[in-house]
C-alpha cells in the first residue's frame, strides 16, 4: 500500500455533523536506485517463491500476504466485531479488506480508499483516488454518511527514494494524515491501526498517540519481514 510521492499537501477533514484527516496510498512498485537495482527482480522473485506467507495466502484466497499480518493483529489485541464499521485507508490489492469482511460479517461495512486501482470485492465501497485531493476525500465522507467508523486500518507506505532521511520523514508524514482522519472520524470506543517504520519521528508520534488513546501497543507481527523496520501501532479508546 505505497504513495507516489507528488510532494505533500494539507487538508482540512470536513467532520460529520454531529461530530479528520487522510493518509496517503498508492504505487506497490518503486524502483531501487539505479545501483542496485540489476538483481532486484530475480531476488524478488526467489523471495516470493520461498515465502511461507505467499503460499498460505494464495491457498486462502486472499490477495496478499498482508492479510496474515492483520490476522495476527486481531489474534493479539481484538480488532474486530460482528456488525462493525470499518474503514480501511490504502486498501489495494484488497487483503485487509476481505479479513475485515470476514471478521464484521454481513451487518458489518467495509469502505476503502486508495490511489491505486483495486478489483472489486462485494461488500466493499470503494473508492479510488489520492486523499489529498477534494473529490476522493468527499467521496469517502459520502460514503461514510455520516457515521464514525469502529475501527480505522492503515497499512501505507511511501515510495522509496533510497534517502533515508526523507523516506522516513515520508512514512512518518502517511501515519501522521491517518491519526489526523481517526481524530475526527473514529468512534469513541473504536481502534486505530496505523503502520509505521521505526526511525526518526517514531518516539514523538507514539507519545502522541498515547496522550491521546487509553491503550497504545507496538506490534511487529510475524508475517512482518524480519529485516523490516515496519511495526504497527494499535491505538485503542479515545480519551475524552
Amino acid at each position: 500500500m505505497r504513495v507516489a510521492d507528488s510532494g505533500f499537501s494539507a487538508n482540512v477533514f470536513r467532520k460529520p455533523e454531529t461530530g479528520n484527516r487522510k493518509p496517503e496510498t498508492g504505487n506497490r512498485y518503486h524502483p531501487e536506485p539505479a545501483n542496485q537495482r540489476t538483481n532486484a527482480p530475480v531476488d524478488w522473485k526467489k523471495r516470493q517463491q520461498s515465502d511461507p506467507y505467499v503460499k498460505r495466502a494464495r491457498e486462502a484466497g486472499y490477495r496478499a500476504r498482508a492479510a496474515f499480518k492483520l490476522l495476527e493483529l486481531d489474534e493479539r489485541d481484538r480488532l474486530f466485531r460482528p456488525g462493525q464499521f470499518v474503514v480501511d485507508l490504502g486498501a489495494a490489492p484488497g487483503s485487509w479488506c476481505q479479513v475485515a469482511l470476514e471478521k464484521v460479517g454481513p451487518r458489518g461495512r467495509v469502505v476503502a480508499l486508495d490511489i491505486l486501482p483495486m478489483e472489486p470485492i462485494e461488500g466493499v465501497v470503494f473508492i479510488e483516488g489520492d486523499f489529498r485531493e477534494d473529490k476522493p476525500l468527499q467521496a469517502l465522507e459520502a460514503a461514510m454518511d455520516g457515521r464514525r467508523a469502529d475501527l480505522v486500518l492503515s497499512d501505507m507506505a511511501p515510495n522509496i527514494s533510497g534517502i533515508g532521511p526523507s523516506d522516513q520523514a515520508r512514512s512518518m508524514h502517511l501515519a501522521e494524515l491517518a491519526a489526523a482522519f481517526a481524530d475526527d472520524w473514529l468512534a469513541d470506543r473504536g481502534s486505530l491501526v496505523v503502520k509505521v517504520f521505526q526511525g526518526e519521528g517514531f518516539d514523538a508520534f507514539l507519545a502522541e498517540l498515547r496522550q491521546k488513546y487509553t491503550s497504545v501497543r507496538v506490534r511487529k507481527p510475524s508475517a512482518s519481514r524480519s529485516e523490516s523496520r515496519e511495526v504497527y501501532l494499535i491505538a485503542q479508546r479515545r480519551r475524552r
